[in-house]
């Protein structure tokens, strides 16, 4: 038990799903995986380890943000000994063609939050994915017949902001959208020799105003799922 996951050593998976919202943790495994066990329930933050294809998953929700995150990504990592992490959420796009629905699959995370500089002492860090979790993700989605997008996204410390055009630079630099946890999970997957991807489903585009309805998320969040229990297996 860690000081933020109830759970056992043996209760989690080596691989580990993570979702910043812990009800999407719970609809996943109750709807996806065969036999799902609650692990935890320390501060609402669900987690569910059940199997998929004959093989054990768990799927462990994480809160919204950089600091959120960080703690139970290296909580799942020191104690439990946590091999691969899959990031399932959502992002808003920042290119106008971009629809939503789109699975995004993130290269690369650059971010305005100052955690990288701290740990490299003022110093640019960039945080990217595992080449070999990206490269299946590609290839199992393409199976699906979906067409991720692949490329930069941006993490950020604050949801709200006063400057209305604080994505430009980043949107004409090829950045494809906006999320707030991906640039810390990279970060510490390297520092600790674990491998580390992002899948993220656009659910609303800040440069059209378009955003998804309840439905639409329901139905087209599964997606990215689908991919990344795909890629556990």
């Amino acid at each position: 038990m860690s000081v933020h996951i109830g759970a056992k050593v043996g209760d989690i998976a080596q691989t580990v799903l993570i979702s910043g919202d812990p009800l999407r943790a719970k609809h996943v495994s109750e709807t996806l995986l065969e036999k799902p066990t609650c692990y935890n329930e320390v501060r609402g933050m669900l987690g569910y380890t059940g199997i998929y294809k004959g093989k054990n998953v768990s799927i462990q929700g994480t809160g919204m943000g950089i600091p959120s995150t960080s703690i139970y990504v290296n909580e799942l990592i020191a104690e439990y000994g946590v091999k691969n992490i899959i990031r399932v959420g959502t992002c808003g796009a920042i290119q106008k063609n971009i629809e939503l629905g789109q699975v995004i699959l993130a290269m690369s995370a650059s971010s305005d939050s100052n955690t990288n500089k701290i740990h490299f002492n003022g110093m640019d860090y960039a945080p990217t994915a595992d080449f070999e979790f990206l490269s299946a993700a590609y290839k199992i989605a393409q199976s699906l017949s979906l067409s991720p997008l692949v490329g930069s996204v941006f993490s950020t410390d604050t949801f709200y902001g006063n400057d209305s055009n604080r994505w430009n630079v980043w949107a004409e630099h090829g950045v494809l959208g906006v999320e707030m946890e991906t640039s810390i999970l990279y970060t510490i997957a390297a520092r600790s020799n674990v491998k580390a991807l992002s899948i993220l489903t656009v659910s609303d585009n800040i440069i059209t105003g378009k955003f998804s309805s309840s439905k639409d998320r329901e139905s087209k969040f599964m997606d990215m799922m689908k991919i990344a229990l795909e890629i556990a297996i």
